[in-house]
């Protein structure tokens, strides 16, 4: 079954791109970045961005648009059963236009990869298109917040995604 991915959040002069692999069905069905109820991503935001815990998605996207962050999927579209990432079918995969993001938005200084499979499609189908200057744009691979990486505690996961937005100077 063909999937598509969501049109990216992105704010105001973005300087961190954060980039999921393809939305798992939850968050296909509820039409929201990281919707399974278990994904760590919006709990990591809500805490970074001091959200109450029952804020809905509109509010999270608002504050989310108000920080120096941009937020997209590598794929944007691919035939897959279920959710994980190791059923993506390759031949199926279609990238999003990386050019023309970076083209709309040069402050974008840094990628960080939410989790493996969003590097190494970036990394084996992106990249190599891409112009030199958007090459040498810092990549970071981060722990994923997906439920099916259990190798890894909410507070190290949370510990690791802040250090590296504080860096990038998004808080």
């Amino acid at each position: 079954m063909l999937k598509s991915a969501f049109p990216p959040v992105i704010g105001e002069r973005p300087r961190l791109l954060i980039l999921g692999s393809m939305p798992g069905d939850a968050s296909l069905r509820l039409g929201q970045y990281y919707g399974h109820g278990r994904n760590a991503f919006w709990p990591i935001f809500r805490n970074l961005l001091s959200l109450p815990p029952d804020s809905d998605y509109s509010d999270r996207i608002k504050a989310l648009r108000a920080r120096p962050i941009a937020l997209w999927d590598v794929i944007a579209a691919c035939a897959r059963q279920g959710s994980l990432d190791a059923d993506i079918r390759p031949e199926s995969i279609v990238v999003n236009n990386f050019g023309a993001l970076f083209d709309a938005h040069p402050d974008i200084r840094c990628i960080a990869f939410n989790g493996g499979t969003a590097e190494r499609e970036y990394r084996r189908r992106v990249l190599p298109g891409l112009n030199q200057t958007y090459q040498g744009i810092e990549q970071v691979r981060l722990p994923s917040t997906s439920p099916a990486y259990a190798g890894m505690s909410f507070d190290a996961k949370f510990a690791i995604w802040r250090a590296l937005l504080t860096q990038v100077g998004c808080f």
